[in-house]
């Protein structure tokens, strides 16, 4: 089993705007991938952390079903314009994955 945390950050005043797109992303997007039914939380930075850190972490069970899922991203138009609704509300270039494996 692993984790898969795809971090970015939140441009000032932005927050609100980027975690309410990102729950959008989640219903549309990522249900539709197969997250959905898969452990899925969203965090954000609080103490020691920066607060304009948005970071959503997904349980998946091996790499290849992460990879089928950004394949199956990369083909969805609805993923492609919610990228756009996105990219106002996050500093450019601070969106990264972290790939975990639970012991």
């Amino acid at each position: 089993m692993m984790i898969a945390r795809w971090r970015i950050e939140a441009r000032f005043g932005q927050k609100q705007a980027a975690l309410s797109l990102m729950k959008e992303w989640m219903k549309e997007v990522g249900s539709a991938v197969g997250f959905g039914d898969k452990a899925l939380r969203m965090v954000t930075g609080s103490i020691g952390a920066l607060e304009s850190t948005i970071e959503t972490e997904f349980q998946v069970d091996s790499l290849a079903e992460l990879e089928a899922a950004w394949a199956k991203m990369a083909t969805m138009p609805g993923h492609a314009a919610w990228s756009k609704k996105l990219e106002p509300h996050i500093v450019s270039g601070t969106a990264h994955w972290q790939i975990f494996r639970v012991l």
